[in-house]
């Protein structure tokens, strides 16, 4: 006979009964507010055609590298899970396959900030009430099948059921934001926008960045064989996404570096970057420098800046190689800060329409570096834990050390950075009830009043993230 699936009322509180007391009161003011998600990769077609999703493995299996990284870290091969390779060799297709397969392996998740996700989404948005296992895989692919076939199910729908306010997505340069402009014109009320994400013209190591700056030419109508024809090439791309909507740039380098070069040596290192012969340190140094000139353009244009420094991105070499990137082979690197960030922040650091938030993967320097910068530079404000720490413990290291010296309104509230549409309410259910349960603990400590632990509690889940981004 199946388990049965239930959520506690009570799940991710204290065990202590006045904490706990405390949290469920700060949990009733938040857990209806609308949902701010202003940095993600949610595909902006599913809004601009609302088309209804194919199927449970499409949807919930395939672009969710939370789920498939877990199988594959226990043999399954992406393969066998269905992910498409690059060129085009044989995976499986029989979806209902894909997910029994699934299931079969569901208790690898036990203890994951993924289990929760995909339980919370498996009970509240598909009312469904045993647990998921290699007995109940048929009955969970049926189910969710014929509610996905629904009006209800379509993402417009599904996108006001989970009382979004406003998401962003991520694009590159080179994307028209076609998907946007669709939603733009339409007669629907829900908000989508996209990120300014300029890595494949910024990284001299990104796959087809040569003939990426070619197009970038191209498109706007500037010779980006020279680099003020190139700078002016992003000025005018920027402005193109800020007139669809958006408010904000976002840029995955691999390290926080930056620099700023006198004009006589970055026009040179661009002329050896785009010949395609740029070294790992010249690689470097231009990442360095262009994150300055992007700080120099969000000064002028008002676009708030994100850094995801940290990673070790597609550290698998064969997944990279057969499936692409980001394949859930993203692995945390110690980053420096402090020394690192020092050329922009010098230039731009106190810049009073500049906002630079930052995000890590290194939370070694959340309390040594980050909480410090963000404590004292006007500009800086920290991004909520990340990837691997973007989980009940994750959510808790990162509250313990970095409120005594950055303090909560140095912090932009939570961002859920996922594809997994449906996963959005859980994650951030998951976000409030954590904060309130910190919230509580203070409280319960005498280090704040209920009544500052209530206005916290808001400005954690909703404010914070709308001011940050500009919302």
């Amino acid at each position: 006979m199946a388990k049965k699936l239930q959520l506690h009322a009570d799940r991710l509180f204290s065990s202590n009964e006045e904490i706990r007391n405390i949290a469920r009161t700060l949990y009733r003011s938040v857990k209806d507010l609308p949902i701010i998600s202003p940095h993600g990769h949610t595909d902006p077609a599913w809004f601009a055609h609302d088309q209804n999703f194919d199927n449970a493995t499409d949807l919930l299996i395939k672009p969710d590298h939370y789920v498939f990284r877990m199988l594959y870290s226990q043999g399954i091969t992406l393969a066998e899970l269905g992910i498409e390779t690059i060129a085009g060799e044989s995976t499986e297709t029989d979806n209902r396959k894909i997910w029994q397969l699934f299931a079969k392996h569901y208790y690898l998740f036990r203890g994951t900030p993924s289990k929760v996700w995909l339980d919370t989404v498996f009970a509240e948005i598909f009312n469904i009430d045993v647990v998921l296992c290699e007995e109940t895989a048929d009955y969970y692919y049926d189910t969710i099948n014929a509610l996905l076939k629904t009006d209800a199910f379509k993402p417009r729908a599904l996108f006001e059921r989970f009382n979004i306010e406003i998401i962003s997505t991520t694009e590159s340069p080179l994307n028209d934001l076609a998907h946007h402009k669709t939603i733009n014109a339409s007669d629907w009320q829900g908000k989508v926008i996209s990120a300014y994400r300029p890595d494949p013209v910024i990284d001299p190591e990104f796959e087809g960045f040569v003939s990426a700056i070619k197009y970038f030419g191209e498109i706007t109508g500037e010779d980006t064989s020279t680099f003020s024809g190139y700078l002016l090439a992003h000025k005018k791309r920027r402005a193109y996404f800020k007139a669809t909507g958006v408010t904000s740039t976002d840029h995955g380098h691999p390290t926080a570096k930056t620099a700023y070069l006198e004009r006589s040596d970055i026009e040179a290192l661009y002329q050896v970057v785009i010949s395609g012969q740029a070294n790992a340190e010249q690689a470097e140094l231009f990442r360095a420098h262009m994150l300055t000139e992007m700080a120099g353009m969000s000064v002028e244009d008002g676009l708030v800046m994100q850094l995801h420094p940290g990673v070790s991105r597609n550290h698998n070499q064969d997944v990279f190689t057969r499936f692409g990137r980001d394949k859930g082979a993203d692995i945390p690197v110690q980053c420096s800060y402090t020394e690192q960030l020092k050329p922009l922040l010098d230039k731009y650091g106190t810049q009073p329409n500049f906002t630079f938030i930052l995000f890590t993967l290194d939370e070694t320097a959340y309390s040594r570096e980050l909480a410090p910068l963000a404590g004292h530079y006007p500009c800086l404000r920290l991004g909520p834990p990340w990837w691997f720490h973007d989980s009940p413990e994750g959510m808790r290291r990162f509250r313990q050390q970095m409120t005594e010296t950055a303090g909560f309104y140095n912090t932009v509230g939570f961002n859920d950075d996922t594809r997994a549409f449906l996963s959005i309410p859980a994650r951030h259910d998951v976000a409030r009830r954590m904060d309130c349960n910190w919230l509580a603990e203070l409280v319960s400590d005498h280090r704040l009043t209920l009544d500052e632990a209530q206005e916290l509690a808001v400005d954690l889940a909703y404010n914070l993230a709308k001011k940050a981004y500009k919302l």
